[in-house]
Formats: C-alpha cells, structure tokens, sequence
C-alpha cells in the first residue's frame, strides 16, 4: 500500500460510473453511526448526480442497506451495504452474503460482560455483521482488535475482520467493496463505463483496487497511506469534486 497522489481527480464526466462510501466521504463521521447528519443539500446532490449520470450511481457502504434507506429520504438508488454483503442492484433487486447465525449469536454473547467492563465500547449489530466502535475509547484499541481477532477465530464458519476507523468488524471473509463495485459493473447502467471509487478508510482499500485494475478514477478521502491514485482533502472537497460534473453535464 503506497501514499495516493498528492495530486487532485481528473474532472468528473457524466459518463462514469460512479461508487460513493458514505461516513468519511459524503458526510463527517461522528462519535457513534446513529449521530451522523444527512441533510438536505447532501440529498440533492445525490439526485441530480444520479439523474446526470443516467443511474450510474450507488453508495457503497459499511451501513447497512436499511440504515442507509432511512437516511436518504425518498431517494432510490443502487445501495451496497455493509462492505458489499448486501447489494440492492437497478433493478431492486436484493443479492446477499450472510454469516452463519450460530456464530454470530456466539459473538455477540462473549461480548456482553465486554461491553458492561468498558462502557466506551458500541458494539452495533449490522444484520450481517457485528462492529465494535472504540471511538469513545480509543485507548483501548489494541485491546479491541486482539478480542475480535479472537473472537473471529473462534467462530469459525468462514469469518474474517474488517478494520476501520476506530472499529473492528467481523464479517463473512471474501465479499468486500471491491467485490460489489465488480459486480455492479456487470450491470447497466454501470458496465462499460470508467468506473470512479471514493472513500476514506481501510474497508475501502478494495474499492480502490477494484476501480484501478479497470483504470478507473480511485479517490482517498483524507490523510493516510492507500491504493487510490488520487486524493481529496475533505468531505467538503469530495462535494465540490461531484458538484463540478453537474456543471460539465450542462455544457
């Protein structure tokens, strides 16, 4: 993994693909994922984005896809969620990639006397997915990261972790971000487009990827080494960047 460009994007054209992360790049992360503010002008920009394209917009999210539902509104588009295992398509269509429950139930019991010891600790129950948030907590990385490794192993049934920004996730190994733009890219209104990817964390590193061996447009969000080719500083900049394709659109 090797530091982005210090350079900016290529300027955005109508006829790309694009795939969006959302916490970190669309909008700013806060202390816990029910705190985030999702506002108006974030909503309109989607829309005319998505409209200006032809649909060839999806958010790619560690979020579940109900979560992401509720927090945009009338808005239907294509909705990766939780790092690809869930994946609404054009169409509507639902495709999912679910861990046992046996072993999720498992995990999230070994967590409860956790959680009691170190009230700073949010474990949130994705659906698919178990996260644990050590934002409130961050002395306690490194403490976080053994258990869930741990817990992962123990488990078993095919599990693997997913790190973050002050989380840990475990999930079920081989989906990932990178996988669900590949697979939107077989569909129209994707395939045959150059596909754009932004983010701005470690689940994104497979987005990155993904978009570079099709030399797509890979975009780091922020400080910190990675894949992308290029960078942006802030979730300001990622809007601004968006905004301009609009513009190119009605030229």
């Amino acid at each position: 993994m090797s530091r982005p460009r210090r350079n900016a994007p290529p300027s955005p054209h109508p006829d790309w693909a694009y795939f969006l992360d959302v916490d970190g790049t669309l909008i700013d992360i806060a202390d816990s994922p029910d705190a985030v503010h999702v506002d108006a002008t974030l909503l309109n920009l989607i829309e005319q984005l998505h409209c200006a394209s032809g649909g060839a917009v999806a958010l790619v999210s560690g979020r579940s896809i109900s979560d992401l539902e509720s927090r945009l509104g009338g808005l239907r588009l294509p909705l990766a969620g939780q790092h690809g295992l869930e994946r609404r398509d054009v169409a509507g269509r639902l495709w999912i990639h679910a861990a046992p429950p046996e072993a999720k139930s498992a995990i999230k019991t070994a967590l409860q006397p956790i959680l009691v010891r170190y009230p700073g600790l949010l474990l949130e129950d994705k659906g698919l997915t178990l996260a644990l948030h050590y934002r409130l907590a961050p002395r306690l990385a490194s403490f976080v990261h053994r258990l869930m490794g741990n817990l992962a192993i123990t488990a078993g049934a095919g599990l693997e972790l997913q790190r973050g920004k002050r989380v840990v996730e475990i999930k079920p190994a081989g989906i990932d971000k990178g996988a669900a733009v590949a697979e939107y890219l077989l569909e129209p209104p994707f395939c045959h487009r150059r596909p754009v990817f932004i983010g701005d964390d470690l689940n994104d590193e497979h987005g990155f990827a993904e978009v570079n061996q099709r030399d797509g447009v890979s975009i780091k969000v922020g400080k910190g080494p990675s894949c992308a080719r290029y960078r942006l500083p802030d979730v300001a900049a990622v809007r601004r960047w968006l905004a301009g394709m609009l513009t190119k659109g009605k030229a």
